[in-house]
């Protein structure tokens, strides 16, 4: 489902903050070489996520599926002092990430783990990141959530991804729309947030930790 019409879509990009060279570049490596390159977060998304850092001054920076690792280093341009560190499963993602990383100089402040995020999530600090961005497996969200909202400082923002699912959490019926229905209606209830979920692309969970 589209929910914006193309041409209104491409107005957006056309009066938006332009990509680097080197997203513009990993942005055609990821189309011409990924089968589902649409996973890929994009210019509107990655601005987005850009502006609510910036807004928030986060420096201490987590995700969960990075991918080709374009949101990573969206989130790490123009900050200087961040400290990222991605999640992502695959190896073939994971490598890619990194060589772009290292070809946009930011290998001090970009850790890519490779594995379970579930794992890796275990392997941090309480209340230690300012900033986090989920847009991994569906099925799995909300987990991610549970175990990221006690790794975000009160005053940190979490952001998930695919949120609308192209509108199939309506009437959810495969598993990933039932998991995100699940994840949108756990999220709306817990008292520890203040969220509101945005039609970006297809979907923006932005939850305040209060």
């Amino acid at each position: 489902m589209k929910f914006i019409d193309e041409k209104i879509i491409q107005y957006c990009h056309e009066n938006s903050h332009n990509d680097s060279e080197i997203l513009k570049e990993l942005h055609s490596y990821t189309f011409k070489n990924e089968e589902l390159p649409q996973m890929i977060s994009g210019n509107i998304v990655g601005n987005f996520l850009q502006l609510l850092i910036k807004s928030s001054n986060a420096k201490k920076i987590l995700e969960v599926g990075t991918f080709t690792g374009y949101s990573a280093i969206k989130m790490a341009e123009n900050n200087d002092e961040c400290e990222i560190h991605t999640c992502e499963l695959m190896e073939k993602h994971a490598a890619t990430a990194n060589m772009f990383i290292e070809k946009a100089g930011l290998n001090k402040n970009i850790t890519v783990h490779q594995g379970s995020a579930l794992d890796t999530l275990e392997t941090f600090k309480v209340n230690y990141f300012d900033f986090a961005f989920i847009d991994a497996d569906k099925i799995n969200y909300l987990e991610y959530y549970k175990r990221i909202i006690t790794l975000i400082k009160p005053g940190g923002i979490i952001v998930l991804d695919n949120m609308l699912w192209s509108g199939e959490v309506i009437e959810p019926k495969d598993d990933n729309s039932k998991a995100l229905n699940k994840t949108a209606q756990f999220i709306n209830n817990d008292s520890r947030v203040y969220n509101s979920l945005f039609p970006i692309r297809d979907g923006l969970m932005v939850c305040y930790k209060k």
